[in-house]
């Protein structure tokens, strides 16, 4: 069997280093657990960065892959195949959203939503309708069209000149808003929970704000909801969990259980501003990734999934802020259901690698907060054993920065 050694000193001769990997390679996984080389058990709460929404080895998706593996796992677009139209339909009655266009992944979502938007401003107000609206502290993706509506420097640096005619406001200034948006606005997007961006929440008032502004000067809504979409909140699309119904959503993470599957979803009056060969896909939306997705959305509805996101996310939260007022490190909770962070006055990374070698997998992002997008079958027995190796390793964190200072 490959070492952890020989698989570490392989991808750095052979990779680009665009990773900063943590000290484990790991073999298999079974629920909300994963093994490494040696067999080790970890408790996982990142869920391959809240894509493995049904945990690990889910034995309906296993077999599925099996059976539909056996038949066909790709056809060109050229042609029809079963799966698209039915799980197309199935986003749709889940939405509200009439038209759906399949990518492989959140980034290439974001980019078909972009130019959705921009045809439709052209055809409402010419050809300098263009403008785009996006958030400050937010994250789309890595493609240029993803990063030019990324309101964090350090993903934009380096790579600039980025698209033009993008404005940044900050996220729940409704005031920011009526200044920047225009009859020039092709679109306002925004992920009604930020992910990357350290789980800050957009307030139903100012999607509100957002909505009406996008009516008034006829723009399109745009709502990201790769991270925080499918389930995530405790409704199949976050934007059913604050009330305000966007033009177009994007979509991806979960959608095909830990197979590359993006898409975005548009009102029908929208969606007849593209026509064939203005957009298209070669992988996106084939019928081995759409199965599997049709039988997420099966999992959810029969194991009453969302249901015990809200339970659980509600006990996780209480949790978190138990620690909040044990511990002194932690200083807020943010989030919801099963995307919550966890915001410290200390450094996070230290405290995932520590929890890490006991057994515990989280997330740090924005240098001091720990992200939690667990699976969707994550029970309260597996938040105490979390949160307990968390408060332990909390305690630690802050006697040491007390230390050092």
């Amino acid at each position: 069997m490959t070492s952890f050694e020989q698989i570490v000193e392989r991808e750095r001769r052979f990779l680009l280093p665009t990773y900063n990997r943590y000290a484990v390679a790991f073999e298999r996984g079974k629920g909300v657990f994963l093994f490494d080389l040696e067999g080790r058990r970890y408790l996982d709460f990142v869920s391959g960065l809240g894509v493995n929404a049904l945990g690990h080895a889910h034995p309906r998706i296993v077999n599925i892959i099996r059976e539909q593996a056996a038949k066909l796992i790709h056809v060109s677009n050229l042609y029809y195949s079963e799966y698209q139209g039915l799980l197309a339909e199935k986003l749709s009655s889940l939405s509200g959203l009439e038209r759906v266009f399949f990518s492989n992944s959140g980034t290439e979502a974001i980019e078909g939503s972009i130019k959705l938007a921009r045809l439709a401003g052209h055809r409402a107000g010419g050809e300098e309708k263009s403008e785009l609206i996006a958030l400050q502290g937010s994250y789309h993706g890595r493609t240029f069209g993803a990063m030019s509506l990324t309101g964090q420097e350090k993903y934009r640096k380096g790579f600039e000149p980025l698209l033009e005619n993008v404005t940044f406001i900050p996220r729940n200034d409704s005031d920011a808003l009526r200044r920047a948006v225009n009859d020039k606005t092709a679109a306002i997007i925004l992920e009604p929970v930020f992910g990357e961006g350290g789980i800050h929440e957009c307030s139903p008032e100012f999607l509100r704000e957002c909505r009406a502004a996008a009516d008034r000067h006829r723009a399109v809504l745009i709502f990201d909801e790769i991270q925080c979409g499918l389930g995530r909140t405790g409704t199949a699309f976050a934007f059913q969990t604050f009330g305000v119904t966007p033009d177009v959503v994007a979509i991806a993470k979960p959608l095909a259980a830990g197979l590359a599957l993006g898409a975005f979803l548009a009102r029908e009056d929208l969606a007849c501003a593209i026509s064939a060969g203005q957009h298209g896909t070669t992988f996106g939306g084939g019928p081995l990734a759409c199965r599997v997705a049709l039988e997420y959305f099966s999992i959810l509805e029969e194991e009453k999934l969302l249901e015990n996101v809200c339970r659980v996310g509600a006990y996780l939260k209480a949790k978190l802020n138990e620690l909040v007022d044990k511990r002194s490190a932690a200083i807020q909770t943010r989030g919801r259901g099963f995307i919550q962070g966890l915001q410290l006055d200390i450094p996070a990374r230290p405290i995932v690698e520590q929890a890490l070698a006991e057994g515990i997998l989280i997330n740090s992002i924005q240098d001091t907060v720990i992200r939690f997008l667990p699976a969707f079958v994550l029970e309260e027995k597996h938040v105490d054993q979390g949160m307990g190796v968390l408060s332990k390793l909390l305690g630690a964190g802050r006697a040491r920065a007390s230390r050092a200072t």
